[in-house]
């Protein structure tokens, strides 16, 4: 296993070296599916997600038997700046309910036989009001990576990544108008549910901080680190180490998407082996979603985080898997072709 970069030029240079899909498996998965007692093309994105797990797992008959949920968790100093409808405390709480496994993501990942865990980013040190100072320094932003980096088992069949952090839509926000440019209201939204007043907060405090912070629109990673939260480079860490080590991966909700953002603006083809669960209800997500060249396999209104929208479309990807290694072919079951 490879280890966490100790630069962001490190990150970079792996990320340009990381190898693409299996393309005999990718052969193989096409060759199969085109056997199958269906018409060609019926089973629609089913057959496209076979074929791009079969590809990255490197096997032409993929398997879903060891997914991994991966949810980080830190504080954020912007939350000073009234920008969420709850309070800081509720970070620790909800990691709490998550170890306790009362939360809806511990309920997903249950359902859908995924191994869960969450990880808590020194909670008791919020990051930099990125409105007054940075966010964080590149060190505590590459140790932040490195937490998700090491957090990923590269023997999984799939990985998903969620978070929690109370401001942290202010924060992605952030990082996405420094990432694609327009005005801070074309990127915030309600979050945890902020009145007029509040989202009218929200807007304020990334433009100020783009305003304090130039370089975080010259530099994805430099806006990871001046406007982020660790547990947003948690995420991109563990997103890029499943990149170099081929393990597939669905991409959540809004702040999972920045984190997802940072590398794709970082490196062409960061993000290949990525799939965007879902579009949410947040107001910016489905920007970010174009922008990046992600089709969203669910619409179903979420904005809770969490890694939930990923863990639901787990869900339509083993029914693709299942499709695709149980049923038979026109041969075996004696039907004719037309």
């Amino acid at each position: 296993m490879s280890s966490a970069p100790t630069s962001f030029e490190a990150l970079r240079s792996a990320l340009a070296s990381a190898p693409g899909p299996n393309a005999n498996a990718v052969a193989g998965a096409e060759a199969r599916n085109g056997t199958l007692t269906k018409p060609p093309g019926a089973l629609g994105r089913l057959e496209e997600l076979s074929i791009w797990l079969a590809g990255w797992q490197g096997r032409a008959i993929p398997t879903l038997d060891n997914t991994q949920v991966l949810v980080f968790a830190g504080n954020h100093g912007v939350a000073a700046q009234g920008v969420s409808a709850f309070p800081a405390e509720v970070t620790a709480q909800m990691v709490m309910n998550f170890e306790h496994g009362g939360a809806a993501i511990n309920q997903l990942a249950k359902a859908f036989g995924a191994k869960f865990e969450v990880h808590a980013l020194e909670l008791d040190r919020p990051t930099g009001d990125f409105t007054q100072t940075e966010a964080m320094s590149v060190d505590d932003c590459l140790t932040a990576i490195a937490v998700g980096w090491n957090a990923l088992d590269t023997d999984a069949d799939l990985m998903l990544t969620g978070e929690m952090g109370i401001a942290n839509t202010t924060s992605a926000a952030a990082i996405a108008c420094a990432l694609y440019g327009g005005t801070a209201a074309d990127w915030v939204g309600r979050g945890t549910g902020v009145d007029d007043e509040g989202l009218a907060r929200k807007a304020d405090a990334v433009t100020r901080g783009l305003a304090r912070h130039p370089g975080a629109s010259l530099d994805p990673l430099v806006a990871l680190a001046t406007l982020g939260g660790r547990e947003i480079a948690a995420m991109a860490g563990a997103m890029a180490h499943a990149r170099v080590a081929g393990v597939p991966m669905l991409i959540d909700g809004f702040i999972a998407s920045t984190a997802a953002a940072v590398l794709d603006k970082a490196v062409p083809g960061a993000l290949d082996h990525a799939v965007a669960a879902h579009v949410s209800d947040e107001a910016g997500h489905a920007a970010l979603l174009s922008r990046m060249g992600k089709k969203p396999l669910l619409d179903l209104g979420l904005r809770l985080g969490e890694g939930s929208g990923a863990a639901l479309a787990l869900g339509i990807l083993k029914g693709a898997v299942a499709c695709h290694g149980g049923m038979a072919s026109f041969a075996d079951a004696g039907v004719s072709e037309g």
